[in-house]
Parts: C-alpha cells; structure tokens; sequence
C-alpha cells in the first residue's frame, strides 16, 4: 500500500514537471517512439542542454508511452525513455519525480526482455531510494540487476559495459550506506569489467559508458563519501576529464572534485572546480546541488575573487 502511494504521488509530480502529459498519454494518442529520438534526447541531456530537453518532454513522454504498449522492443525503447527522465528529475532535486520515472523504467524493462535494460532502470532507481534514505534497498536492487547480466567467458560488449556501471552506482551506493568493504567489492568488480573491455578493443560499443576514466571518477565520490578525502583527491589528480565521453561526465568529475576540496578546506581550489563544471556545461552549474557547493564556497570564502559575480551568474533564470 505505501509503495503504490509513493508511487502515485511520484507520478503526479511527473505529470507536472513534464506539463501534464502523463494523463493525457492514457487514451493512446501520440505517434510511436524511434531510435532517433532517443538518440536526439540523450544528447542533450549529455552536453548538458537541459532547457532544451525539457521543451521536447511532452512529445517524447506521448511517443514512449504509445510504443510501450505496442511489443517487447517498444517496451526497450521506452524503458530509455523513462531512465533518462529519471536522470533528468535527479538533476533538478525532484526526487519524487525520478523515483515514479525510475519504476516505469524498471516496468518496461522487464517487458523488453532485455537484462542490459533493467540494469539501466536499477540505476535509475538507486538515486531516488539513496536521497530518501534507502541505500540498502538500493544496493539489492543493483545486486539483482548485476546478477541478471551474462558476463560469462565471451560476453556482449553492452553486457560488460552495463555490468560494470551497475558495479559502479552500487560501489557508490555501498559508500552512502557506509559499507567501505562493499563498496571496494563492487568497484573492483567495475575495474575488471573494464579491463576485459579493453583487452578486446573491436567489442567495446561506441556508446558504452564504461572506461578507466569513468572508474576514477566514481572512486573520487566514493571515498570522499567513506570520509577518505586524501584518497579521493589521489584519484581525481589522476583523472583525466578529457577522457570522459560528454560534457555531463566532464561536469560531474569537476563537481565531486569540488566536494573532496571543500571536505579538505581548500575552498580557493573547490571554486577553481566550480568554475570547471561551468565551462563543460553551463546549465550544470545552475543544479541546486552544484549552487549549495557555490553557495558555501562564497560563505567561507566571500573574499575569492570572482565568486558572487559567478554565484549571481549560476542562479537560476526567473520564470518568464
């Protein structure tokens, strides 16, 4: 019973960040999804445009959820429809909002048939249930997916990419629910994806997340969580953020770089970071979680040059 409240709620706070096309998707009006526009919203939420991710929501949420209902390979394209909603909401702190995009994910994931996909709706999810307190939950959730793909002798190139992201978000998952032993498992498992990846270069898929860079910005975030900050910044001054495959990444590397410095108290350095996350992505900048870090930055340090003008730059724009 409180599943289905918390996901009711969650669903009319979609309906609401994406102008009310949740209902009106209900009689099966809207043409079917294609891979191209999938592909064309999945860019701009990788350079970071998200304005203009939001101004193609209501067509994209009308044509996924028609071809939802139309056979197991719709079900997979919608299913990255609603992951990437769901990303989306996390970037706007609407936590409800992801969490009831999260479930629909997981929902056409499992219609789709398709391993690699529910593994992508169980990251999905893991953000959500991490910012309201259940990382536990979480971590089975990501158990269950990883255990779901084949990573036998000779698998997919997409299955060992999506094996080792799913070994990423639980090692960071484990870092919040401060299990340290998990959360080294679990990246250990995403290094050794990698490295099977890169031993069989012709297999890699060329829209594959998973890298050595994509490795060491995750263990920047989790040992700054585990509280093992000179760790975290032994990584970062190792990460190679032009190696990162998007804007996006490139902005999030700056970002957790920015936490591990503010966490050691060079505050002048976490605002150089700060500045980075603007120049990959400007609308990163304006997130509410990058503007509290900008925020401290400018009350610990409001003698910094540049750093109220660059505070007023980041706020977010008024509504017109």
């Amino acid at each position: 019973m409180e599943r289905r409240t918390v996901l009711s709620a969650g669903l009319c706070a979609a309906a609401v960040w994406t102008g009310g096309t949740i209902p009106a998707v209900a009689d099966g009006r809207g043409q079917r999804l294609s891979e191209r526009d999938l592909a064309a919203a999945r860019q701009l939420f990788t350079v970071g445009m998200y304005d203009r991710l939001h101004q193609v929501l209501p067509g994209l949420v009308a044509r996924a959820s028609q071809s939802e209902r139309t056979s197991p390979a719709g079900a997979g394209q919608a299913a990255g429809v609603w992951v990437l909603l769901s990303q989306l909401a996390v970037k706007e702190g609407a936590v409800e909002t992801a969490a009831a995009f999260a479930v629909r994910a997981g929902t056409a994931a499992r219609h789709s048939g398709r391993p690699v996909l529910l593994a992508a709706a169980a990251r999905a999810a893991a953000t959500p249930l991490r910012r309201t307190g259940r990382a536990d939950t979480a971590l089975q959730l990501l158990r269950e997916a990883h255990s779901e793909l084949d990573t036998g002798p000779r698998p997919s190139a997409a299955a060992l990419d999506a094996s080792g992201m799913v070994a990423l978000t639980a090692a960071y998952t484990a870092a919040q629910a401060h299990n340290p032993s998990a959360a080294e498992q679990y990246v250990s498992l995403a290094e050794d994806a990698t490295d099977r990846l890169l031993r069989d270069r012709g297999r890699v898929s060329a829209v594959g997340e998973l890298s050595p860079a994509q490795c060491a910005l995750y263990r920047v975030g989790i040992h700054r969580t585990l509280g093992e900050v000179d760790r975290a910044l032994a990584y970062a001054a190792v990460l190679e953020t032009a190696a990162l495959p998007t804007p996006e990444r490139q902005a999030r590397a700056a970002t957790d770089t920015a936490r591990a410095l503010l966490a050691a108290g060079d505050v002048p350095a976490a605002f150089v970071q700060l500045r980075l996350v603007e120049r990959a992505a400007p609308q990163e900048a304006r997130r509410p979680s990058v503007r509290a870090l900008t925020a401290e930055v400018a009350a610990r340090r409001p003698d910094l040059p540049g750093v109220n003008a660059f505070a007023r730059r980041t706020a977010p724009h008024p509504a017109t």
